[in-house]
């Protein structure tokens, strides 16, 4: 296996890391456990496991990056209309 270590590609892990620990943290922190910050966080998720996997040298297959990637996005849209509606 050859790790394929592109610092656009680990910086955006990092921060993809970082988000989705501030989603978790957002959650629980919540009074009334909304899925707002959750829904984010996972979206990000999904998006740092495509970075480990591009990482690890699994990036030329689009079979699995682009369903990761469409997760990663349609948890967001869903976390930011959970927040449009709420308010």
């Amino acid at each position: 296996m050859v790790l394929v270590l592109s610092s656009i590609t680990v910086m955006n892990l990092i921060f993809d890391l970082i988000i989705l620990c501030l989603g978790v943290y957002a959650y629980k922190r919540m009074k009334k456990k909304q899925a707002i910050g959750a829904c984010i966080g996972v979206g990000f998720g999904f998006f740092a496991i495509s970075y480990i996997l591009t990482i690890l040298g699994y990036g030329s297959s689009n079979i699995v990056l682009i369903p990761l990637r469409v997760l990663g996005y349609l948890s967001v849209i869903a976390g930011l209309y959970l927040y449009l509606i709420k308010r």
